[in-house]
């Protein structure tokens, strides 16, 4: 899934990050009469304009508790970022896996994810500084957390870097892909939900200063070793609007299959330009498909057109949900998710609920099938693909066989037998 970039011209009023550091139709009218997961007010309009917060002194006022490292610290702590150990790579550059000291006890060592920025000019020392500049000052349990950064020159020029906790379970789009050895079940998709959810919330509503995420996608939520859900990636994030306005205009940049249609079309951001993402992100969930995918046939390419005449009909609806679940679900719940993202694909963006309003129908859905009302344990550890079941299984009985290379082979082949 792309980046683009649309320039719609200069924007006179476009709000600077600050320096401390030196597709689609209405949804709205699809099952309508799940009354009790609409939220208690969503005619509202943008959801800092009528705050009186300071954005840009709030933020520049707190205090930044990030590490400094040298080029000489990362290049010990990646092994010199050897390419055996790069856990990630794309446009923005490569990503590594490392240790480092921990300061509260040196005799340990934190594993790290090392973001070296690729030379990008001016763009990608703006995507450093913005995320310095926030991840540097908010601290929260689904946003992953910002350890340190390094800025400074070697033999190949100017190095940017970022130094991350470590996310061994990858991203929720790897997990969702047919290439992924393990199935999210429907509980952990669900827990998902709530804790990107529990992300844009505190993001939007929850500080003295309001952060636009601006490319919320799959590929942007990664998770712990709990399988816990933290946001990441924040180069493209810019703060809201500030007191007295209803929007910050700005060029149209994120993923394609995500981006509000308001904000491609005018380049107007607001936090309900999030709102529609997750929306996005949450038939992700569900069906397991992503926003815009090529390789489908004509009518399957884009995800919300192709889910539409779904929704409807109760029947149907099974058809759309990821058939790597193999039917282990409720359907109901499935149905009430479908219905939250629906309110948030409301091509009315006024009309669209804030993230906290979100975030409470979700926890609604989730409570609702806890084993205290009536559920069942949830499965919260993925299970592995029927395809890695059946590679698995193969394996086992080639083994099992005295196939070649299993262990009854070895142990009774006369050249690998000795006297006493």
């Amino acid at each position: 899934m792309k980046c683009f970039l649309f320039l719609l011209g200069d924007k006179k009023d476009e709000q600077r990050s600050p320096k401390p550091v030196s597709p689609t139709s209405n949804f709205s009218d699809v099952n309508k009469s799940s009354s009790d997961f609409s939220p208690r007010d969503v005619s509202g309009t943008s959801t800092v304009s009528s705050t009186g917060r300071n954005s840009n002194t709030s933020m520049s006022a707190r205090e930044n508790n990030l590490r400094e490292f040298t080029i000489g610290d990362l290049k010990s702590a990646t092994r010199n970022f050897s390419r055996s150990g790069m856990i990630g790579e794309g446009g923005f550059g490569c990503v590594y896996w490392g240790t480092i000291k921990n300061l509260e006890d040196p005799s340990k060592k934190i594993e790290v994810a090392v973001k070296q920025l690729g030379k990008r000019g001016l763009q990608g020392h703006k995507e450093w500084v913005t995320e310095v500049n926030f991840l540097g000052v908010v601290e929260h349990s689904n946003l992953v957390k910002l350890l340190g950064h390094c800025a400074e020159d070697d033999e190949r020029g100017i190095q940017r870097l970022l130094v991350y906790e470590y996310m061994p379970n990858q991203s929720v789009e790897f997990h969702l892909s047919p290439r992924s050895p393990t199935v999210l079940t429907w509980d952990l998709r669900l827990r998902i939900a709530q804790d990107a959810a529990r992300g844009l919330t505190y993001l939007h509503e929850e500080m003295d200063f309001q952060i636009i995420f601006r490319d919320f996608k799959s590929s942007n939520i990664l998770l712990d070793e709990n399988w816990k859900a933290k946001l990441s990636d924040f180069g493209l994030a810019r703060l809201g609007p500030s007191p007295g306005s209803s929007h910050v205009s700005t060029d149209v940049v994120g993923t394609m299959g995500y981006a509000a249609p308001e904000y491609i079309q005018t380049g107007r951001l607001t936090s309900k330009s999030d709102v529609w993402g997750y929306g996005v992100f949450i038939y992700e969930l569900i069906t397991g498909r992503r926003p815009l995918d090529r390789n489908k046939p004509k009518g399957e390419q884009k995800l919300l057109e192709w889910v539409r005449p779904y929704l409807s009909d109760t029947r149907r609806f099974r058809l759309i949900v990821d058939p790597r679940l193999e039917g282990k679900y409720m359907i109901k719940p499935v149905q009430k998710l479908a219905v939250v993202a629906n309110l948030c694909l409301t091509r009315n963006a006024k009309a669209r609920p804030k993230m906290s309003e979100v975030l409470e129908m979700v926890t609604k859905i989730v409570e609702a099938s806890s084993p205290g009302n009536g559920g069942k344990k949830p499965q919260l550890v993925p299970l592995k693909s029927q395809e890695a079941s059946r590679v698995e299984e193969g394996k086992n009985k080639k083994v099992l066989d005295g196939g070649e290379g299993g262990w009854l082979e070895k142990l009774w082949n006369p050249k690998n037998v000795r006297a006493c």
